[in-house]
């Protein structure tokens, strides 16, 4: 009655399974493989300084990513690349610090 099983099926299917999850999870957006060229680097952002009485130009066409303030630190959603998202940062890697209570116009 001691029958020896044969476990290279086993494995197979268990190496499998996990395949199949991974390039599930990928095709559906719930994992993104990172690439160097997804990383926006700071020298992209401008920071245009607003002065009381003086006007300033902007695009009318939005940015490609969408902030957010969460547990207050600004957080940038990329709206052509789903599920890719980064904390803004400053030449030291510092965090870009945000309040979440709404501004006064």
């Amino acid at each position: 009655m001691s029958e020896e099983r044969n476990a290279i099926p086993l494995i197979l299917t268990g190496i499998g399974s996990i395949a199949v999850t991974v390039g599930a999870l990928w095709y559906y957006g719930y994992l993104h493989f990172a690439k160097p060229e997804d990383a926006l680097l700071l020298q992209d952002y401008t920071m245009l300084k607003t002065l009381p009485g003086e006007d300033y130009k902007v695009s009318l066409a939005p940015a490609d990513q969408v902030a957010q303030c969460i547990d207050g630190v600004l957080v940038l959603f990329d709206t052509q690349q789903k599920g890719l998202t980064g904390v803004l940062v400053d030449n030291r890697k510092r965090a870009v610090r945000c309040t979440a209570a709404p501004t006064q116009p």
